[in-house]
């Protein structure tokens, strides 16, 4: 069972990941080409954090699974739109 300080640490993780997400995904509109890196680097992290929340939702409970699912959402919308974006 995972406890609720490791959710909330991943949760906060998470939030970290989708900040740098965004800001990779304001300065591709901006600069179209020219931070690929970076866009690449942010893609990858939210791969791999959406990854580690199915793995570690596997050993929630019922209140943390739904923290997670909604984390979860959040992570692949951003992706969505980073691959919409991408070049």
């Amino acid at each position: 069972m995972a406890t609720r300080q490791s959710v909330e640490e991943f949760l906060q993780r998470c939030e970290d990941v989708i900040r740098f997400a965004k800001e990779q995904y304001t300065e591709a509109q901006k600069q179209e080409h020219y931070n690929l890196t970076e866009y690449t680097n942010a893609q990858q992290m939210l791969e791999q954090t959406v990854n580690d929340l199915a793995h570690l939702a596997l050993s929630c409970n019922a209140q943390q699974r739904e923290q997670l699912h909604r984390m979860r959402l959040q992570l692949e919308q951003l992706q969505n739109e980073m691959i919409l974006l991408d070049r």
